[in-house]
Formats: structure tokens, sequence, C-alpha cells
């Protein structure tokens, strides 16, 4: 049975001995068999062979002495230590001054010393005991009162020193000019062992000496006074300067804009290896020769021929498109072509480079969208389409919107004959773009970004491009990708067709025209002002602090109104503040992602809010037909910006109303911007409540009031 088997009585059985029956101790557990605990016999039982008889007279047990342990040990073999082998008092031990003395010079160098294995081995036992090391004491040590006193030392000033005025003199002429010193790498390899002791310096003392005497005093130098400069009388009288007034200044409207300016770049700048060095300081700086080399040009519309409104065909078919094509465009509106369709569709079939000049909303998608998919149909007559082709039209837009909108126009169109689109550009992911890439596409219509990204990732081919067109291009020029532009339209086949269309065409799109265009057919539509247009402009003159209030009034209206704000954050307050008043509004700029972009764009377009508050980012690209009123909430600082941003009304022949909001500051300088763009506008100061107000944002006032 287990030692922690429970006994019948409940508890844990503690050093239980089943063979004794009872519980034993410590001492009775560690004893050997047959030994006898004390007092207590080894076994009850007489007939056990551990029984012990108890002894009546035994002397008790008693503890050993130190002769007889030693004599045990010694009988033994065991060497041991007694305390009385040691000195009985201290005074018997040697003192600690009698040792002999030792210094660090008496210890051999490191040099000396023998390597660790060569060393003998040394054990405890060889070393010397405490008792036979040599006594040394404190009296040993030299005494304070044996030390030279501090009083014995020489004593020092600061007169011994030498002076200043006896070191040799040195200027900065002494010293060698930056370009006569040896190179870095010419000069000889010195190390610290070259340099003199300072024993062997020259002193200070041994120097010659300088004073203030030696210098030259200020009477010897040469006089210089008030009468040797020319007297008032011999200058030029004022009267004798030829006259200037403000009236010679060139005027505002002459002078260059700024986005005229030719681009420039990092790799026009000089290399700074081959940049003048300092020694050159006096010469002229290249960029102040390159400044008088270059004349200043002012920037002008291209020579365009003008397209009358009576020469317009009456129909599609008399240009030369086919009869597919014809049909989608007489369900998209279209049923007979506006002047600038009319002057480009047939020079696009004859396969010549066009610069077309157009207002914003008079057709110009359909003026290269129709003839562009007609001239693909008719080079890939009587031959198969493969899988994987690569395309072979590609259009370039400015911004997302305008892509977007581009492709609803000409999709239709290349799909009733056959031919397919995608959209490519950044702000969503690549795979879908590339895998449409991958199964074959006709005409690719996107952004530079994108496009060029696709390019240099090999996923792209654009050898096999025909015909390419830049939609916007003086705003794909402002915004920084003439540069990309260029590269793209290099990777494009030989004699490839260009075609260019803007609003402004003028000066700034021709390092393209120059490079990529061959004797292009220049085309504007003739009469497209202001007396034959339909967008009626207003500028009203407020009070800052009557913005918010005047807004309100103008945008609580039933149809669809888009207003442009020049930040996102404005953008984002103005369309929150619209909505607190119970106008459905959103906002449209260039913090939102594509998807929301597109999803805001929609509820316009379908009516589900009647406010878009956006930034110039929508300025081109947002096509919504029934928009009738544009509300500038932030004037544009060019008048570009304000033609495209009015373009987004009274599109198609339609009518429309374009209203400025600016301060009293502003109105200097947005007359001049109406100037460069053309337009007539009356400026009007109101106030909240007026009914001006009333009357743009269409509601009706009542004249008895």
């Amino acid at each position: 049975m287990p030692k922690n088997k429970k006994p019948a009585g409940g508890r844990a059985a503690k050093n239980f001995e089943p063979r004794y029956g009872a519980k034993t101790s410590f001492q009775d557990r560690k004893r050997r068999p047959g030994e006898a605990s004390a007092g207590k016999p080894g076994s009850r039982s007489a007939g056990h062979r551990g029984h012990q008889a108890e002894a009546k007279d035994a002397a008790p047990k008693r503890r050993w002495t130190a002769q007889e342990r030693a004599g045990r040990d010694e009988a033994r073999g065991i060497r041991t230590h007694a305390r009385d082998d040691r000195p009985a008092r201290r005074d018997d031990r040697p003192v600690r001054s009698d040792r002999p003395v030792r210094s660090f010079d008496d210890r051999p160098r490191r040099d000396d010393r023998p390597v660790r294995a060569d060393r003998p081995v040394r054990s405890f036992d060889d070393r010397p005991r405490r008792d036979e090391r040599p006594a040394r004491g404190f009296d040993d040590r030299p005494r304070r009162d044996d030390r030279p006193a501090r009083s014995d030392r020489p004593v020092r000033s600061f007169d011994d020193r030498p002076r200043r005025d006896d070191r040799p003199a040195r200027g900065f002429d002494d010293r060698p000019r930056r370009d006569d010193r040896p190179a870095r790498s010419d000069r000889p390899v010195r190390s610290f062992d070259d340099r003199p002791r300072r024993d062997e310096r020259p002193v200070r003392a041994d120097r010659p000496a300088r004073s203030f005497d030696d210098r030259p005093r200020r009477d010897d130098r040469p006089a210089h006074g008030f009468d040797d400069r020319p007297r008032r009388d011999d200058r030029p009288a004022r009267s004798d300067r030829p006259v200037r007034s403000f009236d010679d200044r060139p005027r505002r409207d002459e002078r260059p804009a700024r986005a005229d300016r030719p681009a420039r770049s990092f790799d026009d700048r000089p290399r700074r290896d081959q940049s003048a060095g300092r020694s050159d300081w006096k010469a002229t700086p290249a960029r102040d020769k390159a400044h008088e080399d270059r004349v200043d040009v002012v920037h002008e519309r291209l020579q365009a021929q003008a397209i009358q409104a009576e020469e317009v065909p009456g129909s599609f078919d008399e240009l030369g498109l086919g009869q597919n094509i014809v049909r989608v465009l007489a369900d998209l509106g279209a049923s007979t072509p506006f002047p600038i369709q009319a002057a480009t569709v047939a020079p696009i079939l004859e396969g010549r480079d066009v610069l077309a000049r157009g207002r914003t909303g008079s057709g110009k998608t359909i003026a290269f969208g129709a003839p562009l998919v007609e001239s693909i149909l008719r080079s890939q007559a009587g031959s198969r389409r493969e899988f994987g082709r690569s395309p072979k039209a590609l259009i370039l837009a400015p911004t997302r919107e305008l892509a977007l909108q581009i492709d609803r126009t000409i999709q239709p169109i290349a799909r009733s004959v056959g031919l397919f689109t995608t959209q490519i550009y950044g702000g969503v992911p690549q795979g879908r773009q590339v895998g449409a890439l991958k199964k074959g596409v006709d005409i690719i219509i996107g952004t530079p970004g994108r496009i060029e990204d696709l390019v240099q990732q090999g996923k792209l081919d654009l050898s096999e491009i025909r015909i390419a067109v830049l939609d916007e291009a003086d705003h794909m020029c402002e915004l920084g990708f003439l540069e990309p532009v260029q590269r793209i339209l290099r990777h494009t086949s030989d004699g490839s067709q260009k075609l260019l269309f803007s609003a402004t065409l003028d000066r700034e799109v021709a390092a393209l025209v120059d490079e990529f265009l061959v004797n292009p057919a220049v085309y504007e539509v003739a009469g497209e002002d202001q007396d034959t247009g339909t967008i009626d402009h207003r500028i009203l003159v407020i009070d800052h602090r009557d913005k918010a209030d005047i807004l309100g009034s103008l945008v609580d209206r039933d149809g669809k109104t888009l207003v442009f704000a020049r930040t996102r954050a404005y953008a984002e307050m103005l369309s929150e503040q619209f909505d607190d008043a119970g106008i459905p509004a959103l906002a449209l700029h260039g913090d939102l992602n594509q998807a929301k972009r597109t999803r805001n764009l929609e509820k316009l377009t379908s009516g589900r809010v009647r406010v878009l508050v956006a930034t110039d980012v929508a300025a081109r690209g947002i096509h919504v037909d029934d928009i009738d009123l544009v509300v500038q909430a932030d004037p544009p600082d060019e008048y570009k910006t304000y033609l495209h941003r009015s373009g987004r009304t009274g599109r198609a022949g339609r009518s429309g109303t374009v209203v400025t909001l600016i301060t009293r500051q502003r109105r200097r300088r947005m007359t001049e911007m109406l100037d460069r763009a053309e337009i007539e506008a009356p400026f009007d100061e109101v106030r909240p409540g007026d009914d001006l107000i009333e009357e743009l944002s269409g509601r009706q006032v009542d004249p008895t009031v």
C-alpha cells in the first residue's frame, strides 16, 4: 500500500511504515536496520532480527575532541590544517612595511613578456605564503615635509611671453589662390611622423616684431574731397530728360499673357560642368544673354480658314460618311452638321493633318470622332480583325471627365461598324484596362499619364497608331502635359495623321504643330461671337459678406445649376451650405475618386440633384445638355478658363446664362479679362433680395411689389 494512502480514520497517513504498523520519525528512518532508536528498542518482537534489548545503564553519547578527530584523520590519511598551527598573536605576524617596494618601472614591458602559451604552468601551491612576504608600512613613504615647497618653484609671469607685435605679418595676398593650389589627389601623402617635434619648432619670440608705426599714416593717403565730385550745375537738368507718361506704357491687353511664354524645362538649364567658374563673376550670365537674344512674341491665333454658316452641307452623307454612322449621329441628335463638323470631316477623310478651333459645345467631338471611325473602317476593309490586335487610333484628353464624355459619344458610332473602344485613365486600377488591351481594341481614349505609364510597362503598343487626336490641346500644354504628349506621339507610326482640336487655338501649341503636323489645314468657325451666341453674360458686383446669401438665392431654382469654386474646400463648403438650406447639391473636385466623381455627375444628369459645385477640374469635360445657369462663385484667373466655364451652358444651340460674382476691388481685372475673351457683359451692383437676382434665378418678379 502506498505511503500516502488514507487510513480508515479519514486523514492522510504520514511516515507510515507498513512493516511496523506505526509512524516513524526522520531519525528512525535514517537509522540503519538493526539499530535501536534513542531510548526505544529496535523492534517490539523479540524474534525479529532488529530487536535489541533496552540497555538499563547505558552511558550518554558524547562529542569527539580535536585530538580524537586528528588521530582519526591521520589514520585515514587525510591532511588537515588545525587552528593550533596558526600564530597565536597578531603581533607575531610579519608587518606589511617589511615587504620590498615595487614600482611600475620594475614590471617587464608587454613586448618582453612571454607568450601565454610559453609561460610555465603555475598552481596555487607555488605562491609564497603570506607569512613569508616582507612587511611594508606607512613610515617607508617620504614625508610631506621632505617635498619641495611651492614657493621654491621659479616664478613665471605674462610678461615673459612674446608680444603679438613680435610676430611676422601675414596678409590675404600672401595666400595662394584657389586655382593655383594643387589638387587633393596631387598632394603628397603626409603622416603624423613627418611633422617636426615640438622641441624642433621655432619659438614665437624669434619672429620679427611688427608695430602699428609700420603702417602708412592717414596723412600720407591721397586726399579725396567733396570738390572732386561733379557739381549739380554740371548735371543734366530734369527738363532735358525725355518726358514719359502712362500712355507710353503698353496696355495690359497688348502685353503677352503668362501662358504665352515659351515652355522651359530643367534640361534647358546649363549643367554645372558647363557653367562659368567663380573667376568669371563679371561676365554676363547665360540666362541674361538668352533673354537678350530672345524676341518677345505675342501669342496670336493661328491663321485659319473661316467656315461660313451658308457653306455648311445639308447632311453628313454629302461629307462622305457611311450610312451606319449617319444613322447613329441622327440618334445622337446631330441630323445636320455644325460648321466645325462641315469644315473638318472632309480633310480628315482625305488623310490631312487638321487644326480646328471651335467654341465649347460646337460639336468638336463628332467633328473628329465620326471621320476617325470612317477612316479606320476603310483601312481595314477586306481584312479580318484578329484577337489581341493593336489599336489603330488614339485620342488624348486633359481630364478623365473629358475622356469619358468623348467615349460616350464615339463608342456608339464605333460599335455601329464593328469597332471597339476602351478608356485608359488614372485614378482606377489598371487591371481592367490591360485586360481590354489583351483582347484587342481599335480606338483608345484616355489621359496622357496612364497611357505613358502602360507604354513604359510594355502593355500598350502604339506602333500601329494611324490617327492621333489631341482634344483641348492648349489645356494639356497648360497642365504640363506637353512633354508627355510629345513622347507619346513619338511612339506612333511614321506618317500617322495628327488632329488638334481646341476652343482656343493659339501659339501655345506651336511646339506640337512644328514637330508633328505636316502642312496642316487650319479651320475656325466664322461668326462665333457673342452676338450670334446663345449665352447671356452678367457680372454682379457684391460685398463679400453678402456672398453666401446671394449664392443661395441664385441656386434656389427648378433648373440645373453648375457652380464653380476656386478650391476643393470651398466647393465642399458650398455644397453643404446648399444642402442644409434644402437645395440638393453635390461637390465635384480632384479629391474624390473616379467612381464618386462619375456618380455625382450622373446624379446631376438624372435630376436627383439640382446643383453641382465643381472646381476647374470640371471646366472641361462636363456635358449636361440642360444646364441653363452657370454661377462663378470665384472668378477665373484667365480668359480661357472663363470661356470653358461658360461653355458648360448654351450647348448645341440652347440658351444659357453665366453669372460671375466679384468684389469692387476686382472690377478692373475682370474688365481686362472680358476684353481678351471678346465678351461684353454688364456690371451690376446688387444686394441680397434685389429683383435682378430673382430674375437671373428664373423666378417671376411681381411688378406690384
